[in-house]
């Protein structure tokens, strides 16, 4: 494992861990989520600055830790990539249909690797909340079908990958 990427997991591990942040659905450490991204952008070829933005994706947004420590500790192009991934609204900002459409724009303006992170992690919460909670997988899959086509930078695989999870949960619904 790339020294950077290395120091991403570990700086990503301790900081959901010092909150007890755990999965909602299955009550894992939260870090099996950054994990699943990481792997599923380093499948994809994800250069090792992508890979270390995946493990710390969900950092700045659940953690006390800032923006500027990522950019302190990890330079400006992990940083960049952590700050596209890393949802923008406020619950100041009105109800969660707003909030939602102001993140969507936050990602539709992110680079080709960030939306690659991003699709990744849509991935991988898509088939934990298929697979966990059905009743939130309506409102979240109709949230992530609106998303899709904004994200026609990132990987097509994984934006291919990630229609398919969609088709065939529609199809199992009708």
């Amino acid at each position: 494992m790339n020294g950077l990427v290395r120091r991403a997991k570990i700086f990503a591990t301790r900081a959901h861990a010092s909150i007890g942040q755990k999965r909602k659905y299955d009550g894992q450490d939260y870090i099996v989520h950054p994990e699943a991204v990481a792997l599923i952008v380093a499948t994809a070829g994800g250069r090792p600055e992508a890979v270390a933005a995946a493990w710390l994706h969900d950092v700045v947004e659940d953690t006390p830790v800032t923006q500027a420590e990522i950019d302190t500790v990890f330079g400006s192009d992990v940083g960049s990539l952590v700050e596209m991934l890393t949802d923008v609204s406020r619950p100041e900002d009105g109800n969660r249909e707003t909030r939602k459409a102001i993140d969507r724009a936050h990602s539709a303006r992110a680079s080709a690797e960030g939306q690659t992170i991003k699709l990744a992690d849509l991935l991988d919460n898509a088939r934990s909340i298929i697979r966990h909670d059905k009743d939130f997988a309506v409102t979240f899959l109709r949230e992530m079908k609106q998303l899709m086509p904004l994200l026609t930078k990132g990987d097509r695989r994984l934006h291919r990958e990630l229609g398919d999870v969609l088709d065939a949960w529609e199809k199992s619904r009708s």
